[in-house]
């Protein structure tokens, strides 16, 4: 048996003003055949689930290239087009294979390519032929369109948000793909679309929380393969944007497409329900400030690098600002100009920096402040469950009772290390803000009194009705008023 590996992936916000090209998928993580390190990213970890089959069944491994570009907007047509034909002339290469397996976001827009997932798979099919297995492993916030449904025998999504399964279900998919091979199980898929851009939920919130493990409880049991909630990515305008459910059984064509139906009104129904509340940046410091327990700890989703924004917002710094005798620290806030300044004062350096606010109008004006430099590192490298992400050159400043974090590199903040790596202790602070969507509760919720979510207005397009689309396929809610008419 022979199975072909490999992985490219980012997440397109079609509204963000960064754009993306081949450098940026080289300088965030680019691994070629054989050089993928033994822990996974985000998204390719289809390749080290396959690594431990091979070694434990024994068939042959083939590995193609693996990269991931940080989060921004459109990718150009020639970094696409040319990692694209780089993986498919590796597949080409390796043939025959019996599987080919792609560790995807499912989220990438490029120049010309509303679907380049799709776009992928379809070509990947047309090389392996009808007979091998194709599969693929998506990010929940994907576009789970019909082009790259139809070119695969098996497509399993992350459950968890934040995303700490993203191994486990490689693991699911490198087993179900082994067993469709054999022979054992015969793979068929139906999806339900929810016709909403809306219906997200977090899986570290009582409903989310029910629903997924419920579901969970069914795959193995009665003929259910898999079943994948795609949460969408409404910060994509293109034309299958939207929650979908997709539930693949052994040969019930019938009984997944009812269930993925059944499961999708479910979603419906739930609503804003299971979405936490949102403070706002003053509500956020009345909250922490009449708390009983601290650490606070909000997560400023609409700045967050992982929805492709910049991460420079100043907003929540002049709150801070505004509060001396309240306690906080933030981070990690992108500014590599601030950094190189920082290092050069070095540790206990006394100057006047500006900080964020260089990207976008939205994120605000950028701050004029005197800062201490707290602390400064060659590279802020913190953990994301069984990975490790780079926020390059990074340091930390004081501006009286605020603590400010401020990166070279673009990435969410998932773990308290990007504080206290940097001389931030936190157990000290009523307030930490952290810009990450929810991907921190999982190692924030360890030093944590509590955990919050921020609502500072941008520059994410949070609300849908705040934005023009000119792709998405209508009716959707809450575009439409009923769309399921």
């Amino acid at each position: 048996m022979r199975m072909f590996v490999a992985s490219l992936a980012t997440e397109t916000n079609t509204f963000a003003p960064l754009p993306t090209d081949r450098s940026a998928f080289e300088r965030t993580f680019y691994a070629p055949p054989g050089a993928h390190p033994a822990t996974p990213t985000l998204c390719s970890a289809p390749v080290v689930a396959a690594r431990r089959r091979a070694k434990q069944d024994g068939f042959t491994l083939i590995e193609g290239t693996s990269t991931w570009a940080e989060p921004a907007g459109l990718v150009s047509r020639i970094a696409f087009e040319s990692l694209r034909d780089e993986i498919l002339d590796q597949l080409r290469a390796a043939m025959p294979v019996d599987i080919a397996l792609f560790g995807l976001h499912g989220a990438m827009v490029a120049d010309g390519y509303d679907d380049c997932e799709g776009d992928l798979l379809a070509r990947a099919r047309e090389i392996v032929g009808p007979k091998a297995v194709v599969g693929a492993e998506y990010d929940l916030h994907c576009h789970l369109t019909h082009k790259r449904v139809a070119a695969c025998d098996l497509v399993v999504l992350f459950k968890e948000f934040p995303h700490t399964d993203f191994l486990a279900r490689a693991d699911d998919l490198v087993d179900l793909a082994l067993r469709t091979a054999r022979g054992e199980i015969r793979p068929v898929m139906e999806m339900f679309d929810c016709r909403t851009l809306t219906g997200a939920f977090m899986t570290n919130q009582p409903m989310g929380r029910a629903l997924v493990d419920r579901i969970m409880a069914m795959e193995g049991r009665d003929g259910i393969l898999s079943i994948s909630l795609a949460h969408g990515f409404s910060a994509g305008d293109v034309p299958e944007v939207g929650f979908r459910v997709l539930v693949t059984t052994d040969g019930d064509r019938a009984k997944a497409a009812a269930l993925a139906e059944q499961l999708g009104r479910e979603v419906l129904s739930m609503g804003r329900a299971a979405t936490p509340r949102h403070y706002k940046p003053e509500e956020a410091v009345a909250l922490a400030r009449a708390a009983t327990a601290w650490p606070q700890v909000f997560g400023d989703r609409w700045d967050s690098p992982g929805g492709g924004v910049p991460g420079d917002s100043t907003i929540m710094i002049e709150t801070l600002l505004r509060h001396p005798d309240v306690p906080s620290a933030i981070g990690v806030t992108w500014d590599p100009v601030a950094v190189e300044f920082c290092r050069a004062a070095g540790v206990g350096g006394n100057l006047w920096l500006r900080i964020g606010g260089k990207a976008t109008p939205v994120s605000g004006p950028s701050l004029d402040a005197h800062v201490v430099v707290k602390g400064v590192t060659d590279d802020l490298l913190i953990p994301f469950e069984q990975s490790w992400v780079s926020l390059g050159p990074a340091a930390a400043v004081s501006v009286g009772n605020v603590d400010i974090v401020l990166g070279s590199k673009r990435a969410q903040t998932f773990s308290p290390q990007a504080f206290s790596n940097l001389g931030v202790d936190l157990s000290k602070k009523a307030i930490v803000v952290v810009k990450s969507s929810n991907h921190f509760s999982a190692a924030f919720s360890k030093i944590a009194a509590a955990i919050h979510y921020l609502d500072t207005g941008g520059p994410f397009p949070h609300d849908p009705l705040a934005v023009t689309y000119k792709r998405v396929r209508r009716p959707i809610a809450p575009l439409d008023a009923n769309p399921w008419a």
